[in-house]
């Protein structure tokens, strides 16, 4: 059979049948959990978890955990509200800055920074992603910083290592944190933490190791995002939420996790993926997505690098 595009669908309404009734053995029986805790950010992954644990456990029994801080969109609050209009849990808002100020995350990432820009300071955002133009060839993620001053005055230069290292790890702070406070609010409950991560960001490392990654549950990790979207429209997720675009959500500038991480566009990287490990040609999958053969053999090999290299994150402790 002919590879095409159409082949990564699922049935959206037996996936969402089978996670729910998943989510009420894990939880309830495994884990002997009254409930769930999710943090919540308006995006796709969230919101789509949150969806089906209030098809799962009913509204009294899932919290809703927003996690803000300095650097987080304003944005994240109003798609919140749209989504808790649609499926009504309650929500406790946690504000992470003072905890972060606590852990000098942001001195730690800012003394980092101005390695690279000696003028960096209040009221400057930045950013770090790899170049443009990336996905079409077969370089390793080589991370470029982006500063923007007040004037919006841009400049970018290439991070080097140990930069890179020192504002990742400053960063990371900030799911680390988020995870504790998840557990708060989960154990005086006595409820289950339940993730938001999909397939790319779990099999691919785009998560925090004992932060976005510390969790009880993980009901879409083997979904990957251009099925977590075919969930949203099936859960009826408010369109606003469907059609915005996926960000870190980690850095003050607005950064897409194309830009920081992924390369590519989900609806082009997934089906590559798919078609790769459901064993079709470099040929069928590139006729499928308007690249070069070539194009899709350094997508596949980003694909087994990021995975290979990332191993560690999704380890037991050893």
């Amino acid at each position: 059979m002919a590879y095409s595009k159409e082949m990564i669908n699922i049935n959206p309404e037996k996936e969402c049948e089978r996670i729910i009734n998943q989510l009420q053995e894990d939880v309830g029986q495994k884990l002997r959990k009254r409930g769930a805790v999710i943090g919540i950010s308006g995006g796709i992954d969230s919101s789509v978890v949150l969806a089906l644990c209030y098809k799962a456990f009913g509204a009294d029994r899932v919290l809703a955990v927003g996690l803000p801080e300095k650097d987080s969109s304003d944005e994240n609050y109003i798609m919140t509200n749209k989504l808790l209009d649609k499926f009504p849990v309650s929500l406790v808002v946690e504000d992470m800055t003072p905890a972060l100020y606590g852990f000098q995350a942001y001195q730690r990432r800012d003394e980092a920074i101005k390695h690279v820009f000696p003028e960096y300071d209040l009221g400057y955002r930045v950013k770090i992603g790899v170049p443009a133009g990336a996905e079409k060839s077969n370089l390793l993620n080589i991370f470029h910083i982006t500063i923007i001053s007040p004037e919006e005055e841009e400049k970018t230069a290439r991070l080097p290592l140990a930069e890179y290292l020192q504002i990742v790890a400053a960063s990371n702070f900030k799911q680390r944190s988020r995870m504790c406070m998840l557990y708060y609010h989960a154990e005086r409950l006595n409820y289950a933490v339940i993730g938001t991560g999909n397939k790319n960001e779990h099999e691919l490392g785009f998560f925090v190791k004992w932060g976005d990654g510390g969790t009880d549950v993980k009901p879409i990790t083997h979904l990957f995002k251009t099925q977590v979207f075919q969930l949203a429209a099936y859960l009826g997720i408010p369109e606003e939420i469907q059609q915005r675009t996926p960000t870190t959500d980690t850095y003050s500038a607005e950064q897409t996790q194309e830009e920081f991480f992924f390369r590519l566009p989900f609806d082009i990287l997934d089906v590559i993926w798919y078609g790769w490990e459901q064993q079709y040609s470099v040929e069928e999958i590139a006729a499928c997505v308007d690249m070069t053969a070539e194009q899709v053999e350094f997508v596949i090999a980003d694909i087994q690098r990021k995975k290979a290299t990332t191993e560690y994150l999704r380890m037991a402790p050893l």
